[in-house]
């Protein structure tokens, strides 16, 4: 609201929308709650949203031409790069098959019922920016921190079930309690979430990763059964035993892990998130009673990409993540990192090296003390050293395909692709440098004589 709410003032002045304009919802909550500034604004007029939009964009305000929705009484706007959303006061009404309702204009009393909880139902005028509390219990429960809806939870999270993963998310980031009732209502609507949007449920998660810690609200997700609509496969990861150096079961040790992560990295939060997926398919038990869970990391990249792909990430993402998902293990459980070692990952992550060690640490710090085998310091330090002297895209063959098929006499095929592969890991070894072409040459000599002397006597 800011130094916002004078200029819409000024521009409103004169106008059908001066005195029946109101800032309402998070941006009014956080405010009075001392928080720092809402990104987005949510603006209601008791006229309407549409045509005030025109005038806002008369008048200069807008960055660009408004979004209008004429069938929802709404439109979006932007001012100044801050996305505000212009809503006419109005009534819904939903059909049990849809999250989508019928709406009709109405006042601000009927506004607020339709709102999700009554501390989003405070608004507050643009012209005397007095707090108006339509419901008479909105700054009862903000003062008391008491996380409640207007009406019956029940048909609140009914007709619009994102409003459960949203009464999660605020309980861990306001710190508010449920009201009664509250709990056995979201248990009861769990099935609901159906209805949505896998772009509403996307956006709804990734709010919940940016939190500062995102575990706590990711368990009661599982409590509170929702977690099979955002994630199917954490279902199996819970109460799925791991043994050894691991003192809780994969979700709890995932929780640990998510914990330790930058909350502003999302490509780190989700391979943080479901670095594990994979675990319970492959997990085995040895006849000495030891568990293993050999190649989870592959097994774990491929449901990563199906999962985020289902809930309509950008393939970018998808492919971050499940990137990290499959190299996570890369570090083993040795003490130190060789070289050679330290090539490979830098060659393999590229620009993830980053993100790659951030989740390696937090996979390992999440284990008790004297349990993690790795010495982060080392590794990262190792890594350094040897990103100093050659980058990613210096750790490969000096020559192409083109200049071995040139020097060999081969057509296109994969002897080609196998002699490219032994000069890169030359490379990788040490024993060759990335632009050391006459070396390559005669490294590729030797490499071509072994093929044709295995072929002979094989």
């Amino acid at each position: 609201m800011d130094s916002l709410g004078p200029r819409l003032v000024a521009a409103l002045k004169g106008t059908e929308f001066e005195g029946q304009t109101f800032f309402v919802g998070g941006c009014v909550r956080d405010r009075l709650l001392g928080l720092s500034r809402s990104p987005d604004l949510d603006i209601v007029t008791v006229s309407d949203a549409q045509k005030l939009a025109g005038v806002l964009n008369s008048k200069g305000l807008l960055d660009r031409p408004p979004i209008v929705f004429p069938r929802f009484l709404t439109a979006m706007v932007s001012i100044d790069g801050r996305q505000v959303e212009l809503t006419t006061a109005r009534s819904e009404d939903y059909d049990p098959r849809s999250r989508k309702p019928s709406v009709r204009p109405a006042s601000l009393d009927e506004d607020a019922v339709r709102r999700d909880f009554t501390i989003n139902a405070l608004y507050q005028s643009l012209d005397t920016r007095r707090i108006i509390d339509p419901l008479g219990r909105g700054m009862a429960d903000l003062n008391s921190k008491v996380l409640r809806t207007p009406i019956d939870p029940t048909k609140t999270f009914f007709d619009d079930p994102l409003r459960m993963m949203r009464a999660v998310r605020f309980r861990s980031q306001l710190g508010f309690t449920f009201a009664s009732g509250l709990v056995d209502s979201l248990k009861s609507q769990s099935g609901r979430m159906a209805v949505l949007s896998h772009e509403r449920i996307r956006d709804e998660l990734v709010k919940i990763l940016h939190l500062p810690r995102p575990s706590g609200c990711l368990q009661e997700l599982v409590d509170l059964d929702l977690m099979p609509h955002v994630f199917a496969c954490v279902a199996d990861m819970c109460g799925c035993e791991q043994g050894g150096v691991h003192h809780k079961d994969v979700w709890g040790h995932t929780l640990d892990v998510i914990d330790l992560t930058d909350a502003q990295d999302l490509v780190l939060r989700l391979a943080a998130l479901l670095h594990d997926c994979g675990k319970p398919a492959v997990k085995s038990i040895d006849p000495d009673g030891r568990i293993r869970f050999l190649s989870h990391e592959t097994v774990g990249a491929k449901i990563v990409a199906q999962e985020l792909l289902r809930l309509r990430f950008p393939k970018e993402t998808v492919h971050r993540v499940s990137h990290l998902v499959r190299h996570h293990m890369r570090a083993g459980s040795a003490m130190i990192l060789s070289s050679a070692a330290a090539r490979r990952i830098i060659r393999d992550l590229g620009p993830q090296v980053g993100q790659w060690l951030s989740l390696v640490e937090a996979d390992s710090g999440s284990l008790l003390p004297g349990n993690s085998t790795l010495d982060m310091q080392t590794i990262r330090s190792k890594i350094a050293e040897v990103q100093f002297v050659s980058s990613a895209s210096q750790i490969k063959s000096p020559l192409t395909g083109q200049e071995i098929m040139e020097a060999t006499g081969l057509g296109p095929g994969p002897e080609v692709g196998r002699l490219k592969s032994l000069l890169d890991e030359d490379v990788v070894e040490g024993r060759l440098k990335h632009d050391d072409k006459s070396g390559a040459y005669s490294l590729l000599d030797a490499h071509a004589r072994n093929s044709y002397y295995n072929d002979i006597v094989s």
